[in-house]
């Protein structure tokens, strides 16, 4: 049984089609990426799985069950982290830390206080005088102390710095090695592309692409450097052939994934002396999808 998933869902706000057939199904152990600009759709379907909006058509279910209908049954399982959190003022951090963990039904002490440390968070002041990272952190310590089942994660890292990063990094890695499930909604394209399994695009409403990235990197360009004993001749006539660049260093240009094993043998007539080839990148595949 899927941990989540989505069947046609529609979202409409009066006339204006936020969510059009939306379909999207996680498995357990699996930590999914789901990437798209602002405004393309991620926080309405994030909405939709935990039961804050009602879909308009489709079916939506979490952990088997109808997420409307079951949302509170549902977030006895869930943690989630939006990207923009909002804290009781005259709470300290530690306070929230506890309500949230006590809400779950948590109460791993240990696990508190190893995340506190590796956050570098001072649980003592008042919420009021938090920045928006120490703000995140909070959020976050708190979803990686409960031991819920799905982790729902949307811009979790907005506002932490690149150290923090690293330690949420490893909070999703140890998450996944106990075999519980992540949905993480980013803009950090190479966060997504270190962490996740599969990777969804959506696009002004409408999923455009799914799948992990190997699969998904059939669909854009593979860059290659070469130097050759002989010089290359008609290369930008060869299939698949793009933005060609003469240097002193070598020959550079891009070719369509499908075609590379072609483009091999068509460089070995020429005598490779030296070959570099770098696959394409998750933010390429995004570039290609929004250009």
């Amino acid at each position: 049984m899927a941990i989540v998933s989505t069947n046609n869902l529609i979202k409409r706000f009066g006339k204006f089609e936020a969510l059009k057939g939306v379909n999207i199904e996680l498995h357990e152990g699996e930590v999914f990426g789901f990437i798209g600009p602002n405004g393309a759709g991620k926080s309405a379907t994030i909405r939709v799985l935990l039961g804050i909006l009602q879909a308009s058509e489709g079916t939506v279910r979490v952990f088997g069950k109808d997420a409307w209908r079951d949302a509170v049954e549902i977030h006895k399982r869930i943690a989630y982290v939006p990207g923009d959190v909002n804290l009781w003022p005259n709470l300290t951090g530690g306070e929230v830390i506890d309500l949230f963990t006590r809400l779950r039904r948590s109460n791993n002490k240990n696990r508190r206080a190893e995340l506190i440390e590796q956050f570098d968070f001072d649980p003592s002041k008042k919420c009021r005088t938090y920045s928006k990272g120490n703000r995140q952190k909070v959020a976050l310590v708190a979803a990686f102390s409960s031991d819920a089942d799905l982790y729902i994660l949307d811009e979790p890292t907005s506002g932490l710095d690149p150290l923090m990063e690293q330690v949420f990094q490893q909070c999703i890695q140890k998450v996944k090695s106990q075999g519980k499930t992540v949905l993480l909604s980013s803009h950090i394209l190479q966060e997504v592309e270190r962490l996740c399994d599969r990777v969804s695009i959506i696009r002004q409403g409408e999923m455009i692409e799914t799948g992990t990235l190997q699969e998904l990197r059939h669909l854009t360009r593979t860059s290659i450097t070469v130097q050759t004993e002989r010089p290359l001749e008609n290369l930008a006539a060869q299939a698949g052939v793009h933005d060609v660049l003469v240097e002193a260093e070598g020959t550079m240009f891009s070719v369509d994934t499908e075609l590379l094993g072609q483009m091999i043998q068509y460089l070995g007539q020429y005598g490779i002396v030296a070959l570099e080839c770098t696959p394409p990148t998750l933010e390429q595949l995004f570039m290609r999808h929004y250009e």
